[in-house]
Parts: C-alpha cells; sequence; structure tokens
C-alpha cells in the first residue's frame, strides 16, 4: 500500500528527491499544513483569551494522545516544552544533592551528552559511562552497573540514536527507581511512535521523555516528559505554568502542583501541538497504528536490506549493518549502516537527490510513511551508483 497521498504538499515541493531520513527530519503531513492555519486563526480569534482554549483544548488532548500511545494510566503525569533538552534541565534541578551521580552511556544524543560533559566540567555532576559496544552483552552489562547501586539518576535511550539499538530492560531498572533515588530516565525519542512501546507497568517509577520532531509526524517543538508521582516534587528550574492548579509546597515558599505540571515551563509556542494532534488524527482517521506505521517500515527497510545482502546495493553491500531486521519484535525505524566511507556515500546520494544522514561511520535510512517500495527500488539503484 502507498500512503503519499497524506504528505501530497511535502512531496509536491521536491518531486525528485528521495527522502530516506525519516528518522532524522520526518517530512511534514498535509494535516498539520492545516493545523498550523488553525493555530493561527485561533490565535487571532481568541487573542488574550488563547490560553483558555490552549490549556482547556489543545493540551488536553494532546496529553491524551502520548498517554494513549505510552499506556500512561494518567495524562497529567505529561507536560510538553520546545525541546526535551528543556526537560532534562528541569529534570537534573530537582535532584537536591550535588554532585549529582549519573550513569548512563557513551551513546547518548547530543542533548544529554553535551549537558552531562558541561555538569561534569563545572563539578555539578559526576557521570559513569557504560559502553555501548559490544551491544550484544550491552542491556545487561548496564542493567548490572544500576543494580550497583551508588546513583542518584539513571539515564539511558530506549532506541540509540547512531546504531540503531534497542534497551529492553527498563523493567529492570524501574525496579530500582524510588523518589529519594535513583531515579530513571528513559530518552524514547527513537522509540516514541516509531515502534510500539508501553509504559504501563513502568509508569509510576520511570521518567519518559521524547518529541514529536521524528516519528510523530509534528515538526520541532512538540517534545514531552512523563513524570511519575512522588519523583522530584519541587524542581529548582520553574516557569510559572507550573502555578496552574492544585498547589502545594512549604508554608511561604514556591508552591507547586502535584501531579506532572510541577515539570512545566513558561510561555511557548503551542503551534507545534496543534500539528501533533492533527497526525494523531490523521492516523486515526487512515485506521493506522503505530504497529501498522511500523510494519510499513519494517518492510521497507526488508527491501532494502535483501539488496544490500544480496550485492545489489553496489559498495553499499561492503558495509557491517549494525541493526538488521530480524524477526518481528520492536525496532528502530532505520537501518545503520557502518563503513570508513559512509561519509562519502551520503555527500554522494545526497548529490544524486537521496537525502540520508551521517553520524561519523555510520550511515542510516530511515523509512516512512512517505514511501513505498517503488522509492526503494530507486534507493538501491542509487546507492548501485555510487
Amino acid at each position: 500500500m502507498s500512503f503519499k497521498a497524506l504528505f501530497s504538499r511535502a512531496l509536491s515541493l521536491a518531486p525528485e528527491r528521495l527522502h530516506f531520513a525519516a528518522h532524522s527530519h520526518h517530512l511534514w503531513p498535509d494535516a498539520s499544513f492545516e493545523a498550523q492555519q488553525q493555530a493561527w486563526l485561533d490565535a487571532n480569534l481568541h487573542a488574550d483569551r488563547k490560553w483558555d482554549l490552549i490549556f482547556g483544548e489543545v493540551i488536553p488532548r494532546a496529553q491524551a494522545e502520548v498517554a494513549a500511545e505510552l499506556g500512561l494510566p494518567d495524562p497529567n503525569s505529561l507536560v510538553f516544552a520546545p525541546n526535551t533538552h528543556d526537560l532534562l534541565l528541569r529534570v537534573f534541578s530537582a535532584i537536591e544533592r550535588r554532585p549529582v551521580r549519573i550513569l548512563s552511556t557513551d551513546g547518548e544524543f547530543h542533548s544529554f551528552r553535551r549537558q552531562a560533559d558541561r555538569w561534569e566540567e563545572a563539578g555539578q555532576a559526576v557521570v559513569t559511562r557504560v559502553p555501548l559496544a559490544p551491544f550484544e552483552t550491552f542491556a545487561e552489562r548496564f542493567a548490572a552497573a544500576a543494580q550497583g547501586g551508588g546513583y542518584d539518576w539513571i539515564v539511558v535511550s530506549h532506541v540509540f540514536f547512531r546504531t540503531g539499538g534497542l534497551f529492553d530492560r527498563i523493567e529492570a531498572l524501574a525496579a530500582l527507581a524510588r523518589p529519594e533515588g535513583p531515579w530513571v530516565l528513559i530518552d524514547g525519542y527513537h522509540g516514541f511512535m516509531a515502534t510500539p512501546t508501553d509504559l504501563s507497568g513502568v509508569a509510576d517509577r520511570v521518567f519518559y521523555v521524547a518529541g514529536g520532531y521524528k516519528y510523530a509526524m509534528a515538526g520541532e517543538g512538540a517534545c514531552f516528559l512523563h513524570a511519575p508521582d512522588g519523583f522530584g516534587p519541587r524542581p529548582v528550574i520553574t516557569g510559572w505554568f507550573a502555578e496552574f492548579g492544585d498547589l502545594s509546597g512549604p508554608p511561604g515558599g514556591v508552591q507547586y502542583r502535584s501531579d506532572g505540571g510541577r515539570f512545566w515551563g513558561a510561555t511557548f509556542d503551542s503551534s507545534a501541538l496543534y500539528r501533533f494532534n492533527a497526525a494523531r488524527g490523521m492516523l486515526s482517521q487512515a485506521g493506522l497504528t503505530t504497529e501498522d506505521v511500523a510494519e510499513n517500515g519494517r518492510a521497507l527497510a526488508l527491501q532494502f536490506q535483501a539488496a544490500v545482502g544480496a550485492g545489489e546495493a553496489g559498495v553499499f553491500g561492503e558495509a557491517e549493518i549494525l541493526n538488521p531486521v530480524v524477526g518481528d519484535g520492536t525496532r528502530a525505524r532505520f537501518l545503520a549502516l557502518r563503513h570508513p566511507n559512509a561519509q562519502a556515500w551520503r555527500a554522494t546520494l545526497l548529490a544524486a537527490g537521496v537525502v540520508t544522514d551521517v553520524r561519523d561511520d555510520v550511515i542510516r535510512f530511515g523509512f516512512g510513511l512517505y514511501q513505498d517500495a517503488a522509492d526503494v527500488d530507486r534507493l538501491i539503484a542509487a546507492c548501485r551508483a555510487v
């Protein structure tokens, strides 16, 4: 099946382009164009009362959509922000001891990697990084390190952005989490709406952060945090939106909401939430679930993987596929191929109108609803010409 009609505006702007970077900058569906217009109309129609509409309708719908996607029992555990970095800062600020003892990996995305490096440099954190390689033993090694104790904050990706490896021991980490520490934060940016994710069994013990830039098809600005009750009741970095609702705190001190709203920031561009809600509505209207979208991506990835393995994709057959499609379990929505010439290959493909992306010596091919089998055939031919 082809779902290109849902992306007719984006595809018509560059009809000859092959965009196989759905994991990096997902094209926006037509529904998001109309949602962006609606955000403008609402802002000017309601003017000074715009935020009544946003907090009364737009945010609750977005919270309900995220909660339904992840199996969260209470949508009020969710807050939104323009980017995940803002949310990481708020969680970090709620940890009362300094330096913060952090357990993480050497494969986290830059929003955490760079900030963790700077926290260490400033004496605000001590970070232990478990190497991803060899990935076959990573989950066991990371869980063992966490169980060894001595940490205030455990931060790990669900799907690793460079290699596409998937961490499958979230429950083991959740069993360690306590309001007094350690806290567990799962970076779900490459998992949310990329592969079915059920947090119902751990929602009361783990933080989860993700956003809509990639697989949720909402573009920039629609990031969110799920915060379990009782963990971090009074973040130091706090915005005035956290003053709305039932408040508690020391007499005469700064008051906070007791649900996830304690992590709210301040004024932000709400149009991203309009786009997110519209994308979710589009999928619902089309009868598509995340499982359906993931299966579509899996089929396309298998088609490309088979061509690479059969030598039909030219020099790409020399690369190591770090996360091959095997079986039908949860997985990344991209293939990561490692080779010393990855940077040059990506540049050659880009010059030919094929968009991928590269991280060091790993070239990544992302698969989305706006591609079909014919597009993969064209991709294979382009790779063969490199």
